[in-house]
């Protein structure tokens, strides 16, 4: 069952059923999001972007992930996976999933919806029931490219400290660059967090932010541009662990402001 959520002209959609998926953003009546096979945000959790083998270690134990993006595994389980709906309002949603099979602990996600005429301000928090281990959270939003309405392709504007070279894995080699133009599938280092304007020349500017210090943009599709702030890199959960402990959880924010010409 869809969750919406309204506030002026800004509607959102969200299916908890469907890995706690935004399906929709709507402002003015326009779509923003791309719709179809790879369509809205989901949330990756808990880890972003590709795993190198699918293999992770937590002190002395090495864990096999199932391999999704061979010979990877990629963008964590709880896209998959059902979640609950713990409360709703017109324009605030909160939704759990259980962490487990085949992610080898026990834990709890949360995200938070929470949407203003303007803005949409996004939290998620990993938390464990029991032992402590590596964890990444972030987003995965297909921006449209175009928003169909005879405007202008969108036009990227964010300013990194860093590229994080890519191997020929798809994984960072661990080297920082200086970064390189784009069509890109890369990601970037920003320290004091993530801004980035995605902007509809005469039509819609949207702004991402969060304090999360990295993002990766994913620009190469034809119809869509993905800025997916996350709070660690491609293959984290191996080259910079994040411990979830019984006393420190995960929590990741970002918030999506618009306004129009």
């Amino acid at each position: 069952m869809q969750t919406r959520l309204t506030a002026g002209d800004a509607e959102l959609t969200i299916n908890p059923g469907h890995g706690g998926r935004i399906e929709s953003l709507r402002i003015g009546g326009t779509e923003v999001l791309r719709q179809g096979e790879r369509f809205g945000s989901f949330p990756m959790a808990p880890w972003c972007g590709r795993t190198e083998n699918g293999r992770f270690r937590n002190g002395a134990t090495v864990h096999q992930l199932p391999v999704d993006a061979a010979p990877h595994a990629i963008h964590g389980t709880v896209r998959h996976l059902p979640w609950k709906t713990v409360r709703s309002s017109a324009d605030e949603a909160v939704l759990t999933c259980e962490l487990g099979d085949p992610w080898p602990y026990r834990g709890r996600v949360t995200q938070i919806f929470e949407l203003a005429e303007d803005s949409l301000t996004l939290t998620f928090g990993i938390e464990t029931y029991e032992d402590s281990f590596p964890a990444q959270a972030g987003w995965h939003p297909w921006f449209l490219r175009n928003l169909g309405q005879g405007g202008q392709d969108v036009r990227l504007d964010f300013a990194p400290a860093w590229q994080e070279e890519r191997g020929e894995d798809h994984l960072p080699t661990g080297r920082r660059i200086d970064p390189r133009p784009g069509p890109w599938d890369d990601c970037f280092g920003m320290p004091d967090g993530v801004d980035a304007t995605l902007t509809w020349p005469d039509e819609l500017e949207l702004r991402i932010t969060s304090r999360a210090p990295w993002a990766v943009v994913y620009d190469e599709p034809e119809e869509a541009v993905c800025v997916e702030p996350q709070s660690g890199p491609p293959n984290g959960l191996n080259t910079h662990p994040r411990l979830v402990t019984p006393i420190d959880p995960l929590e990741v924010g970002s918030t999506w402001r618009w306004r129009r010409p």
